[in-house]
């Protein structure tokens, strides 16, 4: 599926005017989706691959504007999830009974969080699973405890988050000087006779492109293992996993027992058997890889 075949947002081509064009491109029922998934993945039609891509481009869209608050061009942020999108379609099963929008927003996400990282690896941005989720929640908590304007956080705030996040206290407290520290242009002159830049001062600490390739490598894999398991939920059991784990500001099972008119007890249950089963399937995965390599 080439990347030519669906718009891009360029400094010609502006975001205004790429929002405009992709409302252009029909939205698809259900029968519709799956009579062209089929198509792709039986055919490998490209046409049916480029309908369902673009049929979706709002979608990315919307999901990339959820990350403007990290100081990157939303072009570029759209860009990544797009690739996101490909990926979903190419690997989209239309016989597992769920909608490609479900699958499709894993890549995506997944996608943008990856350049972002990236991006930001000049302030030696934590690379563990902790770290990752810290940054990409920190600034919505301090946005909700009103703190988004402070430089240190108060000590009260910092326990909130760190409680919240299951992260530590100092975690929180690195972060958020990294947060604000990068908030501040790379490219910004240290003098004011403009000479030098704040990024001709910072250690290199990049990585060479054999650890860059292996560590994409990796995770693209680690992506490709949790696209697929979640495959083998149902949808009662996705919805609700997705809704209580995976989300930015997680679902109440409150709301979730109301939404599917079980008892709260009954969600939790549900969530705790889905997660599980998660993780049976990708363990099992990585095994039956393991023993073929």
């Amino acid at each position: 599926m080439a990347k030519n075949l669906i718009p891009v947002v360029s400094p010609e081509v502006g975001l205004s005017r790429y929002l405009r064009e992709i409302r252009d491109f029909p939205m698809l029922d259900a029968e519709e989706e799956y009579v062209l998934a089929k198509r792709w993945r039986e055919h490998d039609d490209v046409e049916s691959a480029h309908t369902l891509v673009t049929s979706h481009l709002r979608l990315v869209a919307k999901i990339a504007m959820g990350y403007r608050g990290y100081g990157l061009p939303v072009g570029e942020l759209i860009a990544e999830g797009n690739i996101g999108l490909m990926q979903a379609v190419k690997r989209f099963e239309p016989d597992k009974g769920f909608r490609l929008a479900t699958y499709a927003m894993w890549w995506i996400r997944a996608s943008i969080q990856e350049y972002i990282l990236r991006s930001w690896s000049l302030v030696k941005m934590g690379t563990t699973t902790a770290q990752k989720k810290l940054f990409f929640n920190l600034r919505r908590l301090k946005g909700q405890l009103q703190a988004i304007e402070e430089g240190d956080l108060h000590p009260e705030t910092v326990k909130t988050i760190a409680d919240k996040l299951d992260v530590s206290e100092d975690d929180v407290v690195q972060m958020n000087r990294r947060l604000a520290g990068a908030d501040h242009s790379l490219n910004a002159p240290m003098r004011v006779d403009g000479e030098g830049e704040w990024q001709d001062w910072l250690v290199d600490d990049t990585p060479d492109q054999e650890t860059v390739f292996g560590e994409a490598e990796e995770m693209g894999k680690r992506r490709d293992l949790l696209a697929d398991a979640m495959q083998t939920l149902n949808d009662r059991e996705r919805r609700i996993l997705t809704e209580r784990r995976l989300k930015d500001d997680p679902s109440t099972l409150e709301d979730l027992s109301k939404e599917f008119g079980v008892s709260r007890e009954r969600v939790r249950q549900i969530e705790v058997r889905a997660f599980e089963k998660l993780q049976k399937t990708i363990r099992n995965a990585q095994i039956d890889a393991n023993m073929g390599g």
